[in-house]
């Protein structure tokens, strides 16, 4: 069986680096790693679409600064398959089929929708299309056959109502759909970066995101506000490490040969955290290698995003080839579903004429 991939974003704004962290970065590796046959990297507008309807061109303004992103950090149109969800018709029939394997109540405990509910306030009307955001996501994987889903540790429910759906699919028509593998991030400190402000999502709503984009002054002013240690008032003080941002954010990005340039005096981030832990460090220090690190990180992608900047003609063009290429592949699978489901009439030649033969007869 061929290895596929099959990920991608919602088309809500700039990404930042909890994106970076959590699923780009990844993608970028498993791209150039050779291990896989095939990757998919979808921009998401159609689901985007579910809670902006009535505001398309946020959604469509959207497009081209996650694409900018996407190439700034290096997946490559000739590696990667990068396509635009809207363009690919299939999905939007496969959704319909699969909303006949899921059930209401199925739907409204997948812990992912509730948070996102109770994040947008949709408690009191829910547009069915977001509420149905589950199907949607699963139409998306199989249409493309994907083997291997890399995704953040939020996806996880999403993820597991796919496989139920192909599951559930091959029990009803016959082996027909992938039930595809969850990829998460190999470092902890990826699975959920949090905001500068402390709080547990990164989110444009709330101000709290370092954006891929930010100029480099942008990142060190929201570095340096970062939140810490409340407790850690004097540089004296014991400081604690675990669920402090400045050193979730440290484990994310840092690397061992980053002190002897930044911060000579230690050898690796465990002696950081171990003088911040006993006391005698101040925030302020720590602060500042952070942003040292992160500025390392950012400065390529920030240089690369000015260059495609310039090439905007050419970034649509690259969405549009890959688009097509997705729909043919959407296309086979679409076909697949419907001859197993037994709606493939006009194909079904073998049908057509077992009944004329039997009319014939009577």
């Amino acid at each position: 069986m061929s290895k596929i991939i099959l990920t991608g974003d919602r088309p809500t704004g700039r990404l930042h680096v909890g994106h970076y962290v959590g699923s780009l970065r990844r993608r970028v590796e498993l791209q150039n790693s050779g291990e896989f046959d095939k990757i998919f990297i979808m921009i998401a507008d159609a689901q985007a679409l579910t809670d902006n309807a009535e505001n398309p061109e946020k959604v469509r303004q959207n497009i081209i600064e996650v694409a900018l992103d996407y190439l700034s950090c290096g997946l490559d149109p000739e590696k990667s398959t990068l396509l635009i969800q809207s363009q690919i018709p299939e999905l939007t029939e496969l959704t319909f089929y699969y909303m006949n394997l899921v059930t209401v109540s199925r739907l409204q405990r997948n812990p992912t929708v509730k948070s996102e509910i109770q994040m947008r306030n949709f408690e009191a009307s829910i547009p069915v299309g977001f509420f149905t955001y589950p199907i949607s996501q699963a139409a998306d994987i199989t249409a493309f056959k994907a083997t291997t889903v890399p995704v953040g540790e939020d996806q996880l429910p999403m993820l597991e109502q796919t496989k139920e759906i192909v599951r559930k699919f091959n029990s009803v028509y016959g082996d027909t759909l992938v039930e595809p593998d969850i990829l998460l991030p190999d470092n902890k400190a990826c699975l959920r970066l949090p905001g500068t402000d402390g709080k547990a999502k990164m989110s444009k709503s709330l101000n709290n995101c370092i954006y891929l984009s930010d100029p480099e002054e942008e990142v060190r002013k929201k570095v340096m506000s970062m939140f810490t240690d409340p407790n850690h008032l004097q540089v004296s003080d014991p400081g604690q490490v675990e669920g402090n941002p400045v050193f979730i954010y440290l484990d994310a990005f840092c690397k061992d040969d980053m002190f002897a340039e930044y911060l000579p005096e230690y050898s690796c981030l465990q002696e950081l955290k171990d003088h911040y832990t006993r006391g005698g460090l101040g925030d302020v220090k720590v602060k500042k290698f952070l942003n040292n690190v992160l500025q390392e990180q950012l400065s390529p992608i920030r240089t690369s995003r000015k260059e495609w900047e310039q090439r905007i003609p050419d970034i649509y063009e690259i969405l549009h080839k890959g688009s097509m290429e997705a729909e043919e592949v959407a296309a086979r699978t679409l076909d697949d579903v419907k001859k197993s489901m037994k709606i493939n009439y006009f194909d079904d030649h073998a049908l057509i004429a077992e009944q004329a033969d039997r009319y014939k007869a009577e």
